[in-house]
């Protein structure tokens, strides 16, 4: 199979070109506001502290609305709700660009649109996940998201690498005014989509309790509580390496900010390549889901013992592309194994799941790095992956009632690829 085929099949959808071409220019602007806003909350307060907080507010709306939003995305029309989900983060950044331009001395109104934006993440954010699933055909799904994790790693690595050259020239207001423009640009490619080329997924019937019906949903699919629950430990004391990368370089590394720097690249480029991972496979399985998680997990245990900046670099790599292909394909999963019409509320499951490992994760991580060491701190978050993947394997193989070794290989029901 050629590699327009396989790799970068999704590509072959006028409709998908159009919101991958939006997509990388919406998320360099967000990772340019993204350092806007903690230069300026640091600039304000001096306090790490200080932006951990805004990251609170922007992470709690979902943890609260989370399922209404799913519920809403579910029932209503994605491509409205896109667009004004898209003006309302628009407006929102151009606020930014205000409190930045007037000088303000306070960081009160920053964590206003910290906590504004959060909510229209939390509501507008499963309608976005619904709507990119309908631009390609359910077959491809898989393969657009892994494209999408790929752009979203590039978008991050240019948006980052645009805001830090651009900064002493345009000030914060500066970034927050081509974020604003970015916005403009993904309501222009929704618009422009062929209206014949999109694959609808049903929607749910307006009737009340549609939330609890979302939360029952979940609750009674027990496939899907064992891998939001190897996402969770995978989420909270796997993922947060932006975390233990600094106590390593400031530690045991004896690095700096320059091996800090370092390291967040070649993290970053691991992701790129766990995208094309994922890209290049015709299906993600439950079975890819698992090994990615227990290779991920072993090699986090073993970089706590790497001696140099290098070798614990070289590690970086391999974790970060399984990170982001394990990412894929529980996205992949829980949305093609679900029914069309609860789609909305099992992504919305997702994004709370994931907020609440980044706000457990990072804590707690923190905490083992300064007391018992950031190699301690990697070798129990990868000992603790490790067990989480061997427990999943063994409740899967319960669920379809087989050994563990034919888990790996899991029944079609599961897998459902």
């Amino acid at each position: 199979m050629s590699l327009s085929s396989s790799t970068f099949r999704a590509l072959r959808h006028h409709n998908y070109r159009l919101w991958a071409g939006a997509d990388i220019v919406s998320v360099t602007g967000t990772w340019m506001q993204v350092l806007g806003v903690n230069w300026l909350i640091l600039t304000l307060t001096g306090s790490a502290t200080s932006v951990g907080l805004s990251l609170v507010m922007q992470a709690l709306p979902t943890l609260l609305l989370g399922m209404w939003g799913g519920a809403l995305a579910d029932r209503l029309p994605s491509r409205p709700v896109v667009i004004a989900a898209q003006l309302a983060q628009a407006g929102l950044a151009a606020v930014l660009a205000v409190i930045a331009l007037s000088e303000v001395t306070s960081v009160l109104p920053i964590y206003g649109v910290a906590l504004a934006g959060g909510v229209v993440n939390a509501l507008g954010g499963p309608a976005l996940g619904r709507f990119g699933a309908e631009v390609v055909p359910p077959d491809d799904l898989p393969n657009a998201m892994a494209l999408g994790s790929i752009l979203n790693s590039a978008g991050r690595i240019l948006g980052m690498s645009l805001a830090g050259a651009l900064l002493p020239f345009t000030g914060n207001g500066g970034l927050f005014v081509v974020n604003a423009a970015s916005f403009f640009v993904v309501i222009a490619a929704v618009l422009g989509m062929r209206r014949r080329e999109f694959h609808r997924l049903a929607t749910a019937d307006r009737q009340p309790g549609a939330v609890l019906d979302g939360l029952r949903y979940v609750l009674r699919t027990p496939w899907l509580l064992v891998v939001l629950a190897l996402w969770f430990v995978s989420g909270s004391v796997g993922r947060n390496y932006q975390v233990t990368m600094a106590a390593m370089s400031a530690g045991p590394l004896e690095s700096g900010a320059g091996g800090y720097g370092l390291l967040s690249t070649v993290f970053a480029v691991g992701t790129v390549l766990g995208g094309f991972l994922a890209a290049t496979r015709t299906r993600l399985t439950l079975r890819l889901l698992l090994i990615m998680a227990f290779l991920t997990g072993l090699v986090q245990a073993l970089s706590g013992l790497m001696p140099s900046l290098w070798s614990f670099a070289a590690l970086m790599v391999p974790i970060a592309a399984g990170a982001v292909a394990l990412d894929t394909t529980v996205s992949a999963r829980a949305q093609l194994d679900s029914p069309d019409a609860m789609r909305g509320r099992v992504i919305a499951a997702l994004s709370i799941v994931s907020a609440a490992a980044g706000a457990v994760g990072g804590p707690l991580l923190g905490w083992l790095s300064d007391t018992l060491g950031p190699r301690v701190a990697l070798e129990v978050g990868g000992v603790a992956c490790l067990s989480a993947a061997l427990l999943a394997a063994v409740g899967l193989a319960r669920l379809s009632g087989r050994t563990v070794r034919q888990a790996i290989r899991l029944r079609p029901q599961l897998e459902n690829a």
